[in-house]
């Protein structure tokens, strides 16, 4: 009894987080890569296939997209930096239920679409209506939704179609097709999820920070301010020539 309580205490408790390191995670380049998070790992392997979500604001500050969650998907690591790629996006709990409130119709519809440049996403679309409608009007609307969004998708790349759900142009559009049907307060794209992944790396659809862009207009300005001051130091030459032909005449 005594041997088995001595080995037992002198038995070391190995720290586990002294073995790991932390890596930037990084948004893919349709987000301009920016950092948006740590996590740490023992193995730089152990960090393929984890997912990060982060709202719209954290990613370009715009206050009204904050109930816009983007999903990402750890792919590649390079150094201590975690490389993602773009899986998805949802909305968020809270924000889904301010807009279905009693009295009103919600209409979901899932729609697999085809993007120009061969990625397969899954949409998922949300009507909101104010009153109560009849089931063969909810059919009409569900085909209406199904096939204006596969007919936008498919003349738009994967970075285009995100962008277009982002912004709310995508929604706007579907919203407009279903007024043959019934006026509709709002749609909503819910969800969206890549299927499968086309090419080509989808490009950038954020604007690049502005501080760059200042710095380079300062620097062209200042070659143009020599000429301005050459013509200011001629200008007494001119005077003198003046007034030797003044006296001249005399």
């Amino acid at each position: 009894m005594s041997g088995g309580r001595k080995g037992g205490s002198s038995r070391k408790v190995r720290d586990k987080w002294k073995s790991k390191e932390w890596y930037k995670v990084r948004a893919p380049r349709m987000f301009n890569e920016i950092e948006i998070g740590d996590t740490p790992s023992a193995d730089p392997s152990n960090l393929i296939g984890r997912t990060v979500e982060v709202t719209v604001q954290d990613l370009t500050g715009d206050f009204s997209k904050m109930h816009i969650k983007l999903k990402f998907k750890v792919n590649e690591v390079d150094g201590h930096d975690a490389k993602t790629v773009f899986t998805g996006h949802d909305l968020t709990v809270d924000y889904v239920r301010r807009l279905t409130r009693r009295k009103k119709t919600k209409t979901d519809h899932v729609v697999d679409v085809t993007t120009k440049d061969g990625f397969e996403m899954r949409v998922k679309i949300m009507s909101i209506a104010e009153k109560r409608i009849q089931s063969s009007q909810e059919e009409a609307m569900r085909r209406i939704m199904g096939e204006t969004v596969k007919e936008l998708s498919s003349e738009m790349t994967m970075a285009d179609l995100v962008k277009n759900v982002i912004s709310g142009d995508l929604a706007r559009n579907v919203a407009r097709a279903c007024r043959v049907v019934i006026p509709i307060k709002r749609v909503e794209i819910r969800k969206t999820e890549v299927l499968a992944r086309g090419g080509e790396e989808p490009e950038s659809i954020i604007e690049a920070p502005a501080k760059p862009e200042t710095d380079d207009e300062e620097t062209e300005e200042e070659p143009a301010e020599e000429p301005a001051e050459e013509a200011e130091e001629e200008q007494p030459a001119e005077e003198s020539e003046e007034e030797a032909e003044d006296e001249d005449s005399e």
